[in-house]
């Protein structure tokens, strides 16, 4: 597909050498693609003024099935919880102080995302279709910034200070989570369906 999402895209292959964070780093792979799309949806909104509610119901699915139910509560019941537990002062600071404030600021730009979409649904107006770039938008650079956090200073962090033992626990429980993931893969890929198809 012309956005560089691969077939299969709800599937990351986790060989038996891919650590933990590795698998979270491919996650944030495909949340950074959707984000791509997303962009371009609010930028063809701009172009011919038309909203596809059918591509934002998908995304906010997506979003809160996927990018938040799946990626995002494997690091808070995970690698964060095990960052809070060991990493004293400098953890809270990072994890509660950081990354766990921008988790929440993001579910509450998917709220507002949906109650403009479900105005727009009634009211058809420009307000509605302003709100539903906005609050788009304000989730799509919040993502990427705390993406970036993750993937250039988090996961290093938690990799140099964490103990062995400490990794090896998060290897075995996030292991076992991915395994029981694998029963959400085609709901996945009807969404992707849905958000790719134009391209």
């Amino acid at each position: 597909k012309a956005s560089g999402f691969p077939k299969s895209s709800g599937i990351i292959e986790r060989g038996d050498n891919m650590k933990a964070i590795e698998y979270l780093v491919k996650e944030h792979d495909q949340i950074t693609k959707f984000l791509d799309r997303l962009e371009e949806e609010c930028l063809s909104i701009l172009n011919d003024k038309s909203i596809d509610e059918e591509f934002f119901r998908a995304s906010i699915s997506f979003i809160r099935e996927f990018a938040d139910g799946i990626h995002h509560k494997k690091e808070e019941d995970i690698l964060f919880k095990y960052m809070l537990e060991e990493l004293g002062i400098l953890g809270e600071k990072v994890i509660r102080g950081g990354m766990l404030v921008e988790h929440q600021l993001a579910r509450g730009y998917v709220f507002e995302l949906e109650n403009s979409l479900n105005s727009y649904k009634m009211k058809k107006d420009d307000k509605a279709v302003l709100q539903i770039i906005s609050n788009s938008m304000a989730y799509v650079n919040l993502l990427r910034s705390h993406i970036d956090k993750e993937n250039s200073t988090v996961y290093n962090f938690a990799e140099d200070r964490l103990k062995d033992d400490i990794k090896e626990k998060i290897e075995e429980e996030s292991s076992k989570r991915v395994k029981e993931e694998e029963l959400s893969y085609q709901r996945k890929e009807e969404l992707l369906d849905v958000i790719f198809k134009k391209l």
